[in-house]
Parts: C-alpha cells; structure tokens; sequence
C-alpha cells in the first residue's frame, strides 16, 4: 500500500473487544495479570504486555506501530514532546568526556540543551558548519558520540547535504542523528540518505489542531545498543514517555497528513512567491523558489518536498513588531505546521533568552519574520500579509 493508505490501515497489535475503527484511549495507569509469571515476564520486558503507562500504554503502542511500519524503521519510541525526544536520543549515545558535533543553526533550546545542560554533564559541543562535510570529519575524534542536525534548519532553513554528511559519519563509525521534524517522515526517506535515528516533534505536522504535543525517536537498527538504552534506559528512567491521550490525536492526525500537508505545502509556495515581490519586503526564505540557494538540494533529498515554513526580513525589528501587532488572519503565536497560519518574530521570542553574541553567531536576525503557512486559502493569507507589511513598512 502506498502511504496515504497503509498510515489508515495498520492494524491494532490486539483485537478491540468491540471492533471499534479508532483505536481507544486507553486512559489506565496499571494492567491486570493472569499469574505471577506473567508479571515477571512483562515488567522484565521479555513480553509485550504493557505493565505500567509511564513505560507502555496500549494507545501509545499503536501510534509506534505506525510510526514504525510507515518509516520502515525497528523502532519508534513515542515521547511527551519534541525536545524530550531530542535529550533522550542524544543522552542515551552521550556520557561525560564525550562529544557532540552539531551546527550553531539550531532551534533554540536545543542549542541550550547541548550548549548550557550537557555541558554541565561534562558533554563537550563542537559547533561547525553542517553544510561542510570536510569540517564536520575534522570535528570528530574517539570521543565523539554522534554527530546533529537538523535537516532544514529553524529559523535559518539552511539545508545541509545529508548523503556527504552520512558517509562521513559511517566511514567514522559515529551515528547520525537528524531532527527531520520540518519535511513529513512519511514524504522522503531518511534511512537512504543515511541517517541512523531520525527525530520528529510530533506536536507539529502531526495533530493538525495543535492538540498534542509530542515527540518521536525512530530506529533504524544501525546503533549497536540504541533501542535498548532507549527502551531501558531513557523511557524507564526520565519518564518522558507520551501520554494516551496524545497519541489518540496525532494518531487520527496521521490519517490526514498527506492532504493538510498537501495543501499547506501548495500555500506555502504561493505565499513565497507573493512576499518575493511585495514592496517593503527585504528577503524571502523558502526552498521551494528556484532562485533559493538550497532549492536542488532541497528537491533531491526530499523527493519535491520543501515543506511549509517561510521566513522573510523586514527593514528593522521595528516594522517586525508592527507587522505582527497588525495582522489580522495570521495568528500572533508560536508552533509550525497547525490548520491555522503563525507568525513569530524568532529573535525576541524562541531565541529571547539567548545573547546578543549568541544570536548573532546562530545567524538569528533581528529583522526576521517566521510563517507557518496553515490551510487558510492561499489568497487570504496573502492578502493579511500584505496589508500588515504595507502598515509595518510605511514611512
């Protein structure tokens, strides 16, 4: 089946008692057993029996399942949110005296996790530029645990060549762990380009509503010991395992993600296209122009795929504020990929708590808009956006 169907048709792991199409929540903290064996062979994790919900949760299960068949992955670890998938993967590779090589262009506290928290840890970061397989193979030693990115990094949305970085990692032996959460899991391939764990913020394209946070670790069975440190180590240990609820959601959101996807896609390109040419605007930020510098590399790595975040700059951080306090449409908020279209102005908001200096050396600019284009027709959004630009920008 091809993945707009097979994301509708996995089946449950057990038959419901009542034959019910959605899977139940199954809003339950602890499970019957039969016998003692029983009991000591599930919370010995030698059966699939769920034994507690803050480790396995049978709705929680399902969304895995999913997660897993679809990506073509061994595993998929569900999480309460995108950044507990982003620490739990990183911190079952890391240890002290080890180090990770990463990009200074990164969602912000994911910089402050691996700069400022595993620092403390004795976790050493190595910044470089991602988009320089040559340095990223000079930053790596014996002591390097894995080497991050991000596959279309947020807010830059710079697009590092995924294929060169992968054969630098495997000649090094050193895993690969990519935050794809900008392009759908379910759209491309990250496994061909050689990304050994994949991590997704379900939170985002997932629910659709923006009704459930959520994260995911996806396996693919290339780290010796990574299922199990995951399974054993951090979900039993940190206890950031997702809630039922929240998989019931973005479960019954992945059996609509093609076509919201699709279509914000589609508005995304066509409001791209209009900022490019409106008065006031300084620069548009989106893969999917030709003229964009990342616009090849985007189309072959992601299979046509360019997502649905847009940046673009206005003259000063002055007319950014203006611009937000006068949209109208486009929501005032953050988050990416929801029905409704969101802007944020990233430097004083997701990047506030950072330094100037940091600021600048993550290439966050102070005359910067971020827009997740939602499923508003294309001509409305646009039609908000140009007039908050004409009162921003107006002398």
């Amino acid at each position: 089946m091809k993945p707009e169907t097979h994301c509708i048709h996995v089946p449950y792991q057990s038959p419901d008692a009542y034959g019910a199409l959605n899977m139940p929540v199954y809003h339950t903290l602890a499970y019957e057993f039969p016998d003692a064996a029983s009991m000591v062979e599930a919370f010995c994790g030698r059966s699939s029996d769920p034994d507690y919900s803050r480790v396995t949760n049978p709705t929680v299960i399902y969304l895995e399942k999913r997660v897993r068949e679809l990506a073509g992955a061994r595993d998929a670890i569900a999480l309460s949110s995108g950044m507990a998938a982003i620490s739990a993967a990183v911190m079952a590779l890391a240890g002290a005296g080890k180090n990770i090589v990463t990009s200074r262009h990164l969602f912000g506290n994911t910089f402050l996790l691996f700069n400022d928290l595993l620092g403390r840890f004795g976790v050493e970061t190595r910044f470089v530029d991602m988009t320089d397989a040559a340095e990223v193979e000079k930053a790596i030693d014996a002591d390097t645990c894995c080497v991050f990115m991000e596959i279309m990094t947020n807010p830059q949305m710079e697009v590092a060549d995924i294929a060169a970085i992968s054969g630098v990692t495997r000649g090094k032996g050193v895993p690969l762990l990519a935050d794809t959460t900008m392009i759908p899991f379910t759209h491309f391939s990250a496994s061909r380009l050689g990304i050994d764990v994949e991590i997704v913020s379900s939170t985002k394209y997932f629910t659709g509503g923006g009704t459930a946070l959520g994260g995911l670790v996806i396996d693919y069975g290339t780290v010796d010991g990574f299922n199990d440190r995951m399974r054993k180590e951090m979900v039993m240990n940190l206890g950031a395992y997702m809630t039922p609820h929240a998989a019931y959601m973005q479960t019954l959101g992945m059996e609509t993600l093609h076509v919201r996807y699709a279509r914000q896609q589609a508005g995304a390109m066509a409001v791209a296209d209009a900022l490019s040419r409106l008065p006031g605007v300084v620069g548009v930020n989106y893969p999917g122009l030709k003229d964009n510098p990342y616009h090849k590399l985007c189309m072959e790595q992601f299979c046509g795929n360019t997502g649905a975040m847009v940046t673009f700059d206005l003259p000063s951080q002055q007319a950014c504020f203006r611009f937000i306090d006068a949209l109208k449409l486009v929501h005032r908020s953050t988050n990416l990929f929801d029905n409704r279209s969101l802007a944020i102005h990233p430097a004083s908001t997701i990047f506030g708590p950072l330094t100037e200096e940091q600021r600048r050396d993550m290439d966050i600019s102070p005359t910067l808009i971020r827009l997740s284009v939602g499923l508003e027709d294309a001509d409305d959004i646009i039609a908000d956006l140009t007039q908050a630009i004409l009162k921003a920008t107006e002398s």
